[in-house]
């Protein structure tokens, strides 16, 4: 196994290092992925580096993951809008607050934010 030794003021790193290429960008055709373990352990050697190669879909999305696609798509920007908009940030953060301690309750704003936004979708698109 490969031992790798961190410059000074890096003490790990987790993640994608380098990405495979979109078709027609000039980049590797592998992805570089780095892990770091913080489970308690005997062992220092928490990091570990893997190579990805670049996987191709061999079948056309169907109709549900489409719609799932397009749904993300448009709940996503009904977020980015809600989130920005002056008129109801006051309301959202008393409505977010009164139910982030209750059982069940969403704790984070952008959390709540998908909830309200992913269930007005559903509602107007009859899901």
């Amino acid at each position: 196994m490969a031992n790798v030794d961190w410059s000074a003021g890096i003490d790990s790193v987790s993640g994608a290092l380098a990405k495979a290429s979109k078709s027609g960008q000039h980049s590797c055709d592998k992805m570089l992925l780095g892990t770091h373990r913080v489970a308690a352990t005997t062992s220092n050697h928490c990091t570990r580096l893997y190579i990805r190669k670049k996987v191709r879909r061999s079948t056309t999305p169907k109709a549900k993951e489409l719609a799932a696609r397009s749904r993300f798509t448009e709940v996503a920007a009904a977020v980015r809008l809600r989130s920005k908009d002056l008129m109801q940030i006051a309301a959202d953060q008393a409505a977010f607050l009164a139910q982030k301690d209750l059982a069940g309750g969403i704790k984070t704003m952008k959390a709540w934010y998908w909830s309200i936004c992913g269930a007005e979708y559903d509602q107007q698109h009859g899901n």
